[in-house]
């Protein structure tokens, strides 16, 4: 989780010409097994489940859903059983049918605490095979892009995006109104919050209604600034930190200082992070702190004046803080899983819908979509709004750190979520710290 977007970026830059949108081409490069002919071509019929998150009109969902139809074209004899999932309840769905061990033989997956999870579980099977079998394709992801998909060196899955979790979007029309700057400083951003506060300018969007944002979002990137990683990663594994240590209550503090001084609008808690996208885009709001996600939502849904007006940056560094200011919380992005159960000829039409959707060519179609992925391709600034294409600069200059749910079990993040709602609405920082230390405890049975 600590690799450097300075050298992944680099390195992508470096190689683009080379890789290209024909990056996988030579399937069988550096002496990988051969690929088997595609299942579905050859006659053989096949039944094949999968299960995915894309049901918006974002372009990154639009351009998911034309792969599986492309792959539906290409390989008439799989009967493909397709079942769309809105995002928010899509998590949920899925720990359902992992309880019941009823998963489909494909399914959107997260890296991390999910992949340890279902391995845990023995619900999934690796796709190192597929991986061998397609060298130039595998080499071609950007370093450290399969380590959380990796359990004692299997790989689980190829992603299919990059998710830094924690980007500072701002209105530069709003910002050039009241003569001020981007927040260099925690002090400056209390004094953006209480200048836009007086003008009825709402300072930052917030959506929060699925618990999740304020986590990833926000917290994810500022209790860093104030823990330092190590810290994080000892407090995960309760090894030499307890999230009721006083950095990480002060981090708590910090958060709970914006909704005291009414830095996100009335009713945060009770809608969406779409609707906040939105109301950003809208003008409604100065800043909005989102993931890489936005940006391909943000695309499809506003305006070339509004995109034009938008700019990002990084949170502020904070006071006395341990961690490095010049980073962004992410992850790699989601992948497809394979079901244990899946075998035989339904296991290479597996193996091929994976392909379809994170091979060369599905990478360079995520990314033309203003979605950011971690694999070598280059990008097209004709296809790319002014705002990806700044963040895909930007990706190029900051370090990467851990997403607080893409670290914690499930349950102890979910602990996480509900606190900050809790905190947001004004519980004690202390009490929050003890419910999110002791479900942290609990899951790693201390």
């Amino acid at each position: 989780m600590k690799k450097s977007f300075v050298v992944t970026m680099a390195a992508a830059l470096s190689l683009s010409l080379l890789a290209g949108c024909g990056a996988g081409g030579a399937d069988n490069a550096s002496g990988g097994a051969a690929p088997k002919a595609d299942a579905g071509k050859a006659g053989e019929k096949v039944k094949l489940s999968i299960w995915h998150n894309y049901t918006g009109e974002d372009l990154r969902a639009k351009t998911m859903r034309s792969l599986i139809d492309q792959y539906k074209k290409d390989h008439p004899n799989v009967e493909l059983d397709v079942q769309g999932i809105p995002p928010d309840g899509y998590r949920p769905r899925l720990k359902t049918v992992a309880a019941a061990n009823e998963m489909p033989d494909l399914f959107v997956m997260w890296p991390g605490v999910m992949t340890k999870e279902f391995v845990s579980g023995d619900l999934l099977q690796p796709i190192n095979e597929l991986l061998d079998s397609k060298q130039e394709w595998k080499n071609n992801f950007m370093p450290g892009s399969f380590d959380d998909f990796t359990i004692d060196g299997k790989t689980y899955s190829a992603p299919m995006a990059l998710s830094p979790t924690s980007i500072l979007f701002y209105n530069k029309e709003i910002f050039n109104k009241y003569n001020v700057q981007p927040p260099k400083t925690w002090d400056d951003m209390m004094k953006l919050v209480d200048t836009f506060k007086k003008n009825n300018v709402t300072p930052i969007a917030l959506g929060n209604k699925a618990a999740w944002v304020a986590q990833s979002s926000i917290l994810s990137s500022l209790a860093d600034r104030v823990t330092g990683t190590d810290w994080f990663l000892k407090a995960v594994e309760q090894n030499g930190a307890k999230f009721t240590d006083p950095e990480f209550v002060q981090s708590l503090t910090y958060l709970q200082q914006l909704g005291k001084a009414g830095a996100f609008q009335d009713g945060f808690n009770s809608i969406d992070n779409t609707q906040m996208e939105q109301m950003f885009a809208q003008g409604k709001a100065a800043m909005m702190i989102d993931g890489g996600w936005a940006l391909t939502n943000l695309a499809a849904n506003a305006s070339k004046e509004a995109l034009a007006n938008m700019a990002v940056t990084v949170l502020p560094s904070m006071p006395n803080g341990k961690g490095d200011p010049n980073t962004l919380a992410g992850v790699v992005g989601t992948g497809l899983g394979m079901s244990k159960k899946v075998a035989g000829a339904q296991k290479q039409a597996a193996y091929d819908l994976i392909y379809a959707l994170s091979g060369p060519e599905a990478q360079k179609a995520i990314l033309d979509g203003n979605n950011l992925v971690s694999y070598k391709a280059e990008l097209d600034t004709t296809k790319a709004s002014p705002i990806f294409a700044e963040v895909y600069k930007m990706m190029g200059t900051v370090k990467r750190t851990p997403v607080y749910d893409g670290k914690l079990s499930s349950s102890a993040a979910d602990v996480v979520n509900n606190g900050l709602q809790e905190l947001l609405m004004g519980g004690k920082p202390e009490d929050i710290a003890k419910k999110i230390q002791d479900a942290a405890a609990k899951a790693v049975g201390k």
